[in-house]
């Protein structure tokens, strides 16, 4: 099952250009010459992407439909933007990404590769597959135990049977054993809805990283809908702190997108999940760091004395999407490290990208308050 677009243009040379560059992506697009024919198929079809050129009346009128619409609220959004229109206007709309006229196959194919990688991760990770097994929940509340049943499982969380008919609220940990393997599978989880009779929703929370490559692995196994997902993006590395980190990229994942990062460097690897917190189109983004736990920061403050005692070693790193936190764009995820002035410059008041390049030359003078990986030698 291919990838669908919507795409509301009238510009014959850009939907030239986009039919072209997509079908290359092998994105199927629905043309939509108004506004009014995109908003009627917006609630009666699922689209992975939906494309606007914002010169059309309708055309915000048809992003922010598109995130009220259920089956498409995920749906990552394209922009088709003048040179004058401010970045920040259009992302208030709802846009991921940004497209400037006059629109290059080039430009345009570079983006589509981001946008299709976060497109596959957001379908992937609503696929269900249909199992039944034994969960056990601990609560926070002592005692608060209780076993459940899975009805379907899928990489952002589960549907089971509670006892009781009654749903629980707050935190949880969860454990389960995939069936074939061996390996008891721990998830911080919270219940995201209750459906009809004793069953709800379980939504995964900071699900460790080789959890879920685990889980990602057994559901491809076991769905008949699973697809292969698009090979990791290789960025660079200039800024690393024990927060979070700034990645140099061509073609930046917009803010909110979940990603997975693989780090290596003279022979000790790092994978770390993250949230981009900031995006500087066409030149990087900044991700702020998910887990919080003992064995991921020991990992981390590893990774960091390598760069350290290596100043001229270029580390490799490469990003992989997991979706869209649509409910945590600016909201800390490590709470704990808020003081880290790199997560200080993405929560900060909103600056040029010149300014805030300036600031991350300033902190990479100081290697005690920030750890550059590569930066200070290339960069400063």
């Amino acid at each position: 099952m291919g990838l669908k677009s919507l795409l509301l243009c009238s510009d014959e040379k850009i939907v030239r250009v986009l039919r072209r560059v997509l079908g290359d992506l092998e994105i199927e697009v629905d043309l939509c010459l108004n506004s009014d024919t995109a908003l009627r198929k917006l609630t009666r079809q699922r689209f992975e992407g939906i494309i606007a050129d914002m010169s059309d009346d309708g055309a915000i009128d048809v992003l922010r439909s598109a995130r009220l619409a259920p089956c498409n609220k995920q749906a990552v959004a394209v922009a088709i933007v003048e040179p004058i229109v401010g970045l920040k206007a259009v992302f208030d709309i709802g846009a991921h990404f940004v497209l400037y006229k006059p629109l290059s196959s080039e430009r345009a194919k570079s983006s589509f590769r981001a946008a299709r990688a976060l497109m596959k991760s957001e379908r992937r990770r609503n696929v269900r597959v249909a199992v039944q097994i034994p969960v056990i929940m601990r609560g926070s509340e002592a005692g608060a135990n209780m076993k459940v049943t899975t009805v379907d499982l899928s990489e952002g969380g589960m549907a089971v049977v509670l006892p009781n008919r009654k749903r629980p609220t707050g935190r949880w940990q969860i454990a389960f054993t995939l069936p074939g393997t061996s390996t008891p599978l721990e998830i911080p989880v919270d219940f995201a809805w209750e459906g009809t009779k004793e069953q709800a929703g379980i939504r995964f929370l900071q699900t460790p990283p080789e959890v879920a490559l685990q889980l990602r692995d057994w559901l491809k196994k076991n769905s008949p809908d699973a697809e292969q997902d698009d090979p990791p993006i290789r960025c660079q590395l200039t800024d690393l702190s024990v927060g979070g980190c700034y990645l140099e990229i061509s073609s930046p994942f917009p803010v909110s997108s979940r990603l997975v990062l693989s780090m290596r460097a003279a022979g000790v690897e790092l994978r770390a999940q993250g949230v981009v917190r900031i995006m500087h189109p066409d030149q990087g983004m900044g991700v702020e760091f998910t887990q919080n736990t003992r064995e991921h920061r020991a990992a981390l403050e590893k990774f960091l004395n390598v760069l350290t005692e290596n100043r001229n070693l270029l580390p490799e790193l490469f990003v992989q999407p997991e979706g869209l936190d649509v409910e945590s764009q600016r909201t800390p995820a490590v709470t704990s490290d808020i003081e880290d002035p790199l997560l200080q410059l993405f929560y900060g008041e909103p600056v040029s990208v010149e300014v805030f390049h300036e600031a991350l030359r300033k902190q990479r003078a100081i290697p005690a308050v920030v750890a550059s990986a590569q930066a200070s030698a290339a960069h400063a």
